[in-house]
């Protein structure tokens, strides 16, 4: 599922037209971007959380050359499924 299919599921179920229903589902991946930018937890009542997660530096090992290189520390964003969502992918 893309963004233009949410944005069209958005339109069909509250009389929008897509291309509001695309700014709107734009602006909400926004917002969690720009909370998660800060630090922030963006957390979605049954649905889940975003956290921003620090990966330190580490050495590595390059494939090709086998050669040890440095691996920079770096920010990621992790997402936890809320239970409803976990109960619903399980049966």
């Amino acid at each position: 599922m893309t963004n233009a299919d949410l944005a069209e599921q958005l339109a069909e179920a509250y009389g929008l037209t897509k291309a509001d229903a695309r700014k709107y589902v734009d602006n909400v991946f926004g917002a969690i971007v720009d909370a998660a930018t800060k630090g922030e937890e963006v957390a979605l009542n049954g649905f889940g959380k975003f956290k921003v997660k620090e990966s330190a530096a580490r050495k590595g090992r390059n494939p090709a050359t086998g050669e040890t290189i440095q691996i920079a520390a770096s920010k990621k964003l992790a997402f936890s499924p809320a239970k409803a969502v976990k109960d619903k992918l399980n049966g």
